[in-house]
């Protein structure tokens, strides 16, 4: 069973966007958008989705948090920081394009890291891409595709690593990807977001990202 009990979530409903917190979460919340009776955890995001506060895109998309249902943030230095996960991309909207974890910053509409699932209609298949901000005022971030061939409904594993001097990797499809950022990030407060992030928002109701995550966890670990 998936826990929970480390994240709070947000669905495409409500103006902005309702956010469910980590008890009610854990408690067994299920909708339309979002469901994990089943052992695994399914989510859902129509193009047709309301968005969260300065986002333009919608999403069904799990942040960190503490267990008592506040937020929870980290300085990459305190710690090593990996965010662990296996899933299959299920639905991608017409653009192509779902971002399936991301490091965030707290206070900014800029995160340090997106993962993102691009399926290329020519082979059929998807392309894991990692978007990074390597210094903290880069306004765009930089492309990187980690693994291809990815097939619509298949489960793949990714590892989102940071480590406490901030070499930053990802795993993933049997794929790995590691470089170093910025300095400029040491005092920055930084978290974990996991779930279905659909960068299109024209369409039907029809239309959308869907993901099923079947493992997802969240370690911070410090040496002894």
């Amino acid at each position: 069973m998936i826990d929970l009990s480390t994240w709070m979530l947000s669905v495409p409903e409500g103006t902005p966007a309702q956010t469910i917190s980590t008890p009610t979460l854990v408690s067994g919340f299920k909708d339309k958008y979002f469901h994990s009776d089943t052992g695994t955890l399914f989510f859902w995001a129509p193009v047709t989705g309301t968005v969260t506060e300065s986002a333009i895109y919608p999403r069904c998309e799990l942040r960190e948090a503490n267990a008592d249902g506040s937020v929870r943030n980290w300085l990459y230095g305190a710690a090593d920081n990996t965010l662990r996960a296996t899933l299959s991309v299920d639905q991608v909207p017409s653009s192509g394009k779902v971002v399936i974890g991301q490091i965030h910053v707290y206070g900014s509409n800029q995160p340090l890291l997106k993962v993102e699932y691009q399926y290329k209609t020519k082979t059929q298949t998807g392309n894991i891409v990692a978007k990074v901000r390597y210094h903290l005022d880069d306004d765009e971030p930089t492309v990187i595709q980690v693994a291809t061939g990815v097939p619509l409904g298949k489960q793949f594993n990714y590892l989102i690593h940071l480590s406490p001097g901030g070499m930053l990797s990802v795993d993933s499809a049997g794929y790995t990807w590691a470089d170093q950022i910025s300095a400029t990030w040491k005092a920055s407060q930084l978290y974990f977001k996991a779930g279905v992030y659909t960068q299109d928002n024209t369409g039907d109701t029809t239309e959308g990202g869907t993901v099923t995550f079947y493992k997802l966890a969240i370690a911070h670990s410090t040496s002894s």
